[in-house]
């Protein structure tokens, strides 16, 4: 029997290569070997309250993307959030044996929630939890935070243990939220006397990290960072995007270390160039022969070789909207199969019964 595998995304945006070298290449090769789930988080975006119609359109666009980078949605259950509602009921009741306290100290919601609130983040100190949590409930404003980024955790612990996951592909930003994941398994099997919800691992594949660093000389490529590539990006569009990507003056003395910034655009030219185009520009930076406007043509060049086709792919799949609907009509009855299940027994254990 295959491990299952269990991931999500937020559909607030385009897929970008960072999303693609960073994740769904190993999403790919997973999908072979195991009984793979990956479905679109539209519940976990309700946190940010998207307009209605983008939030379908973005929903929409993930599922498109998912498959033209290669998930087969005959070897894994690709499914929207919302369709599987066994996942509501059990974040209900899971939410039954969360601390209040240990999700308002969790770095995420403390950073959204300060975001949200315009708190600087220099205003306190990151150690007094105390000094964070009055000002986040203590503020007077119009701005508030929601219920649903606070217990967002427990709608992520939810997602993965209702599929009765082992393995989950997480990046560093949510290695906590994994972990929290497996505090609410443990506490809940020992309240009940049970083995009922199995404790995930982080998957990576076998392989370290990929980190896909931005255009803009500094971080990883992300969408509030607005220093991404994006898979359905036209050749112009990127090509432009490329040709601005901050570089230095250049290296002065032969051997000299790299900036970031160049850094960055050498790790992009690592992650889509053949490995002898690599090593002819780190010579020429190594003798102080390079030329930025040379490097960025030819990573322009290597980009549009993996990205053309997947946005050709992206294209064809939006306009067929009775493919995407059957896709998701299908994964949702699979992935609600094994929730349904999940929830049952849960309810079960709980003495939640019919009479």
């Amino acid at each position: 029997m295959k491990e299952i595998v269990v991931s999500g995304i937020r559909p607030t945006g385009n897929l970008h290569l960072g999303n693609y070298f960073g994740a769904l290449r190993n999403f790919v090769k997973m999908q072979e070997d195991y009984d793979c789930r990956f479905f679109v988080a539209d519940l976990h975006a309700l946190t940010t309250q998207p307009d209605p119609k983008t939030l379908h359109i973005n929903a929409k666009n993930i599922l498109a993307e998912y498959i033209a980078a290669g998930l087969d949605p005959e070897k894994a259950t690709i499914f929207v959030q919302s369709d599987v509602p066994e996942i509501s009921e059990m974040y209900l009741l899971l939410n039954m044996h969360v601390g209040i306290g240990e999700l308002m100290r969790t770095t995420a919601f403390k950073d959204k929630a300060r975001k949200a609130l315009g708190i600087k983040t220099d205003s306190v100190s990151e150690s007094d939890d105390e000094a964070i949590e009055h000002q986040i409930i203590g503020t007077e404003s119009n701005k508030r935070v929601n219920a649903g980024l606070l217990t967002y955790p427990t709608l992520m612990a939810v997602d993965i243990l209702i599929q009765k996951a082992s393995k989950v592909p997480v990046g560093k930003d949510q290695e906590q939220h994994l972990e929290l994941t497996r505090r609410f398994a443990r506490r809940f099997n020992s309240f009940y006397n049970t083995d009922l919800l199995v404790e995930p691992q982080n998957f990576n594949f076998g392989a370290a990290a990929v980190k896909v660093p931005g255009l803009d000389g500094s971080g990883k490529m992300g969408k509030s960072e607005g220093n991404c590539i994006y898979l359905i990006d036209d050749e112009k569009v990127m090509r432009k995007k490329v040709m601005r990507a901050v570089t230095d003056e250049g290296p002065k003395v032969p051997d000299s270390p790299m900036s970031e910034p160049i850094a960055n655009l050498f790790t992009l030219l690592e992650l889509t160039s053949a490995p002898d185009v690599v090593e002819h520009f780190r010579r020429a930076y190594a003798d102080c022969s390079i030329r930025y406007g040379d490097l960025k043509k030819q990573l322009a060049d290597d980009i549009a070789a993996v990205t053309a086709p997947i946005r050709q792919r992206i294209m064809d799949i939006q306009a067929n909207d009775e493919f995407l609907s059957r896709t998701v009509s299908r994964g949702a009855e699979r992935a609600r199969a094994a929730a349904a299940d999940t929830l049952a027994q849960v309810k079960q254990v709980m003495g939640i019964k019919k009479f």
